[in-house]
C-alpha cells in the first residue's frame, strides 16, 4: 500500500485554517470573558477602595472590598441591621460612603454617652472596641419609613446620622462583602 503525497501547498492552507480556527476560538473566548466581568462588575459584584478611618476595625482606610450590588438592587434581599452598606451621601450625591446600618424603618435609635439603644434595647456591638467609642449623646430619632439609621464603627472618627440624618433606601446601593486587599486580612467582610 502506497502512502499519500502531500501537497505542500495544500499542508500550508490546512495549517493557515487551523491557526484561523484557533484564533476564532480565543477571540469568542475572550470576547466571553470580558462579557461576562462587566456583567459581574455592573450588576453584581464592584471593587472598591475604603477610604479613611471611620470603619475601623472591620474595614481600615486604603483596603479593598467587593461589594453585593446584585442583593440591593432588585429589592432581592433585605437590608439587615448590622449590614455594611454602601450609598451616596446624602450631603453630596457624588461620594459615597460605607456605613453599618444600626437603625431600620421605624426603629427608635437613641446614643447615650457612645451607648447606642434600638427601641429602647441596649444594642450589642461587639465590632465596637471600647478605644474606639466616643462619649457623645443624641436624642431620641424615629426612623423614617424607607430610610435607614447609619454609624461608623469608629465612633469617635466617624461621620455619620448622628450628624446628617438618616440615609434613604434609594441611595444605598451596595453592601460589603470580602476584603480582597491586603492579602493578610483577606476573607469575608464580618
Amino acid at each position: 500500500m502506497e502512502e499519500p503525497v502531500l501537497d505542500p501547498a495544500a499542508a500550508k492552507a490546512e495549517s493557515t485554517r487551523s491557526a484561523l480556527r484557533t484564533a476564532a476560538f480565543w477571540a469568542r473566548d475572550l470576547t466571553l470573558s470580558v462579557l461576562i466581568a462587566v456583567v459581574l462588575i455592573v450588576f453584581i459584584y464592584q471593587p472598591v477602595k475604603v477610604e479613611g478611618t471611620s470603619m475601623m476595625p472591620s474595614l481600615t482606610d486604603q483596603e479593598r472590598i467587593f461589594i453585593n450590588k446584585f442583593t440591593y438592587r432588585f429589592g432581592i434581599g433585605n437590608i439587615e441591621r448590622g449590614d455594611m452598606v454602601v450609598f451616596w451621601y446624602p450631603g453630596d450625591h457624588s461620594k459615597s460612603y460605607i456605613k453599618r446600618i444600626v437603625g431600620l424603618p421605624g426603629d427608635v435609635v437613641r446614643v447615650d454617652e457612645g451607648v447606642v439603644f434600638v427601641n429602647g434595647q441596649r444594642l450589642a456591638e461587639e465590632y465596637v472596641p471600647d478605644e474606639y467609642r466616643d462619649r457623645q449623646s443624641c436624642d431620641a430619632i424615629r426612623v423614617p419609613p424607607d430610610q435607614y439609621y447609619v454609624l461608623g464603627d469608629h465612633r469617635s472618627s466617624s461621620n455619620d446620622s448622628r450628624a446628617w440624618g438618616t440615609v434613604e433606601r434609594k441611595y444605598i446601593y451596595g453592601k460589603a462583602v470580602f476584603v480582597y486587599w491586603p492579602l493578610d486580612r483577606m476573607g469575608r467582610v464580618r
